[in-house]
């Protein structure tokens, strides 16, 4: 089973409701926003973001609006972390299974040591609709916040809420 099949299968065993949209393989927010989606598609869409601390000890999934920039150095204090950084594709896809363009918080699923914390932007709570990758790039799943904070709880994974100016 794909990691992609794994995700969906996940959600439809929850019986979560969302709405799966192909497309070209996409690596960067920009290359999303080229797709020419209408404006209220594309401001479901998530930036997610995989960092590290400065021992490689913690990992952690940042969630945020797509037209929004981390402060890793204020993002620190709010994960109550050391010293922040993007960790690597070799870590990537040790922790995630996920490769480069394809992070999303559904890569959870394959966390079977439950290590990654998934921190979601405070603007993202209570959204109606978030735009995710099923895990690869070739496709975007649209789901609630509620429904995707659920996938993760019922995983096992750590979840907070954080503040991104």
């Amino acid at each position: 089973m794909t990691n992609r099949e794994k995700a969906l299968a996940a959600l439809d065993a929850q019986h979560i409701s969302y709405r799966l949209v192909e497309h070209p393989a996409v690596y960067t927010i920009e290359e999303m926003q080229a797709l020419g989606w209408p404006e209220e598609q594309m401001r479901c869409v998530c930036k997610n973001l995989f960092l590290r601390n400065a021992n490689g000890k913690q990992h952690f999934l940042v969630v945020l609006r797509e037209d929004k920039r981390a402060d890793l150095k204020a993002l620190r204090s709010e994960l109550g972390s050391t010293a922040l950084s993007f960790a690597s594709e070799e870590r990537l896809m040790n922790c995630l299974g996920l490769t480069k363009g394809a992070v999303t918080p559904l890569g959870i699923l394959n966390d079977d040591a439950f290590a990654v914390t998934v921190a979601f932007d405070r603007d993202l709570v209570g959204a109606p609709c978030l735009g995710v990758h099923p895990c690869d790039n070739t496709a975007s799943v649209f789901l609630s916040y509620e429904d995707l904070k659920a996938v993760i709880e019922r995983h096992g994974n750590r979840l907070l809420t954080v503040n991104i100016s």
